[in-house]
Order: structure tokens, then sequence, then C-alpha cells
């Protein structure tokens, strides 16, 4: 059916999307007119209007030009459709960086010719980032003590601060409004600088899985107690108990070979079993 022969219509993109503080969120979307000319009439609105900072939102053609944007525009739009053809469009919407978590704008947009009107509905909701940054090596759980310290001053922007265990020089941290986390960072020493860009909840996922404290750990391996009566002396692996995360060693220098039991995380592999 031809664009002539139906009233205005949207098809493409629309409904909800998520977006952290300061980020943007895309719809690309077609409008039809069913007439040669067509007015576009746009409703913003957020959930808080009295307390929310305000979002930016703006509309584009196919070719990058703006038709419309909530801070310099009008209501409603004049827009040509030249044979009646669907126009190819792109709604940008600007998260405003002191939003809060759950913050949402609503959008809709109406367009209304001589062949009759038609709405569609966006949306966008604040959420928190997951940001990785730089530290010094082995200075990790300094400077992730040193930001959970900072979290309750001020805007309460930091969330959550993970340093897992083996990542060595970068922790990972939470939060609403990235250019405070900055901020809060300058006066850590031993942290360094962010890397661009956002992690994900699936991208570190598996660091919030407990690791088994006898992981890499095998029979046969030589092994140093780093912790224990014991402390400091040369083990072979003897035997290892997964339930109960706990390792059988013989020491290495002992005048009569005395199995001894310890647990996983009291060892440390200095040669492997070949």
């Amino acid at each position: 059916m031809s664009d002539d022969m139906r009233g205005p219509n949207f098809t493409g993109d629309n409904g909800l999307k998520e977006v952290h503080a300061g980020g943007i969120v895309y719809w690309d979307f077609q409008a039809s007119s069913g007439a040669p000319k067509a007015t576009l009439a746009f409703s913003v609105n957020s959930d808080d209007p009295d307390n929310a900072p305000e979002w930016t939102v703006t509309l584009y053609d196919s070719v990058g030009n703006e038709i419309w944007e909530n801070f310099r525009s009008k209501n409603e739009v004049e827009v040509d459709f030249p044979g009646n053809t669907s126009k190819q469009l792109k709604l940008e919407v600007i998260c405003p960086k002191g939003a809060r978590y759950d913050d949402k704008v609503n959008i809709s947009v109406t367009i209304t010719s001589d062949a009759g009107s038609a709405t569609d509905e966006f949306s966008a909701v604040a959420r928190q980032s997951i940001v990785v940054l730089k530290t010094q090596i082995d200075q990790e759980k300094v400077v992730a003590q040193s930001l959970m310290a900072k979290a309750s001053e001020g805007e309460h922007d930091i969330y959550a601060v993970l340093s897992p265990i083996g990542l060595r020089g970068y922790v990972f941290v939470e939060g609403m409004n990235t250019d405070r986390l900055h901020e809060k960072t300058r006066d850590i020493k031993k942290a360094r600088s962010f890397i661009d860009g956002e992690s994900s909840i699936e991208e570190i996922s598996h660091y919030l899985v407990p690791v088994s404290a006898v992981v890499g750990i095998e029979e046969g391996d030589l092994v140093e107690l780093v912790n224990g009566p014991f402390k400091g002396e040369t083990a072979r692996v003897q035997k290892i108990d997964q339930d109960k995360e706990e390792i059988t060693v013989e020491l290495v220098d002992a005048m009569v070979p005395i199995p001894v039991t310890v647990k996983g995380d009291s060892v440390r592999v200095v040669e492997k079993e070949k």
C-alpha cells in the first residue's frame, strides 16, 4: 500500500531505553503523513518536573539536520513530505549529568495531516554506570577502600566498588555521575585514570561468583605456606578436598614427612607439577 493511500503512521524504533547520567540514547524510526505536508507536535515531561534536572530532546532528519529541539523550538513544526513519501527520523535524548537513579523522561510525537493523525511514545530512564579505574599495581584494595570512604560524601553517587582477586591494576566503580566519580578520585594517590567507555554487569559477572580457594592447585604442586605455624615453609601437595577447600601437604624440609592439612588460601603455588 502506498503512503498516499493511508493516514499518518510511525514505524521503527520506540519505547523505553536506559541511559547513564550524561549519556545519549537514540531511536531511529520512520514517519508517514499520507499528505504532502504535516505537523509534528511534541510533548516532553519528566516524572518529577519540580526537582529532576531537564533532559535534552532533539529530532533529526536522515542527514542529521535538526528538525526540533525542546529548548529552542516551539511545540509544533511544519514538515514537508514530497510525494507523500515517508521520512527517516532520529530522536536523540541526552540524560542530564545530575540525574538520579530512576529519573525518567517521557516524549510523545504526534503527526497530523489532512489524512489524519498518529502518535508514538518514547521514554528514557536514568541508570547507573560501571566504569573501570586504573590503579597502581597491588594497590587496588587501598584505592577501593579510599573510594568507599568517599561514597557518603556530598552526593551519594558511588554505589559500589569492586576489586576482584587476581585482577591487578584495576577496580570497577558503579555510580550515577561519571564526572563526580572522576572528581572523587583526584586526591587518591594510588588511583590513576578511568578507562574510556563503560563496562556492564554481564562483563564483570564472573568476578561476582565466589572462587574456590583451591582453584589452580593440583596434586604434586610445590607450594609455600603463607600463614599459620609453618609460614614460609615449602611443601608438596598430596591431596585436595574441593568441598572443604582444604589441601593436605608434606613439608619438604621436615625430618619426618608428616601430612599437614591447611586451607587453600594458606598457600602460594611456587612450582607446578610437571
